[in-house]
Parts: C-alpha cells; sequence; structure tokens
C-alpha cells in the first residue's frame, strides 16, 4: 500500500496522536473512516454502473488479458512475425531481378516519392 510496511504505519499513528492530541484523535478518525466508506460507495457505484452498461457481456469479459501490465512488445512483435501471410527470410533475401531500359525509352516516375 504506496510503500508504507506496518513499522512505517504504526510510526505515522504514533506521531497523529502526539500531534493531534486525545482530544481531536477521534473526531478525525470518525473523518477518515467516513471517508473511506464513501470511496467504496462510488467505486461500487462504478462497479455497478459499468455492469449495467455493459449488460449481459460484462461477465464474459476476460479482464486480466485487457491488463497493461501484460503487455510485452517483444511477444506482439514475434506472433506477428509468425503470421503465415509473412513473407520467409529467404524471399525477403531473393534479390529482384532488374528490368533494362530500351533505348529512348523513358525511365519509371514516381511522383509521390521526395
Amino acid at each position: 500500500m504506496f510503500g508504507l510496511s506496518g513499522e512505517k504505519l504504526l510510526i505515522l499513528g504514533v506521531l497523529a496522536a502526539l500531534i493531534l492530541g486525545p482530544d481531536r484523535l477521534p473526531e478525525y478518525a470518525r473523518k477518515l473512516a467516513q471517508f473511506i466508506k464513501s470511496l467504496r460507495r462510488m467505486a461500487d457505484g462504478a462497479q455497478t454502473q459499468l455492469k449495467d452498461e455493459l449488460g449481459e457481456g460484462y461477465d464474459d469479459v476476460d479482464w486480466r488479458k485487457l491488463d497493461p501490465r501484460q503487455y510485452d512488445p517483444r511477444r506482439i512483435i514475434r506472433d506477428a512475425l509468425k503470421e503465415d501471410a509473412a513473407p520467409t527470410a529467404a524471399a525477403l533475401n531473393k534479390p529482384t531481378p532488374l528490368k533494362r531500359i530500351e533505348p529512348g525509352e523513358l525511365a519509371p516516375f514516381d511522383s509521390e516519392a521526395t
């Protein structure tokens, strides 16, 4: 949780008790609890709204597959290179025969070339 260990949370609690004092500490603890409850209500409401908008397909979605932490560009490139439509390395290395221009013939012109 945000890089906080048990010891650090304990130290923060002791510091809060010393700074706020015994009079204001219960009030701030109550406010913190209300804030956490409102955050949970908002998260539950968002989840319910998402379920309503997606309809019946919500349960069929594989959320782990959509996790951006699963993105691996090396795997995507490897899969793209393995496709059957991709030319093989031998076909890419094969030289293409050159066509000679006959005397008086104009060279090919590409208007989109830079």
